[in-house]
């Protein structure tokens, strides 16, 4: 006959708790779709695979989040959108 002895583990996680954002793109009827991907390169440091996907999603979905992470950060990246005549807030 054997024994089995089951071990218990108290395991503490500590997170740092911090406020993620979002900016969100909006579709809208003047910019083109090359305006717009180059926007997302230059603003939001997408790949160029990334600001297409992202730039079909809003054409199709009416909107699509583009970048994530702290307000301070995203500021001056949704500024930059703004700026080139996209439609976009953070949330």
């Amino acid at each position: 006959m054997s024994t089995k002895e089951k071990i218990q583990e108290d395991v503490s996680v500590v997170e740092k708790e911090s406020r993620q954002n979002e900016i969100v793109l909006y579709n809208d009827d003047v910019n083109t779709f090359d305006h717009v991907i180059n926007t997302l390169i230059f603003a939001c440091e997408h790949t160029p695979e990334q600001a297409e996907q992202c730039s079909i999603i809003v054409h199709y979905k009416g909107k699509c989040t583009v970048k994530t992470g702290e307000f301070s950060e995203l500021k001056p990246r949704c500024s930059m959108l703004l700026e080139a005549g996209l439609s976009a807030e953070i949330i």
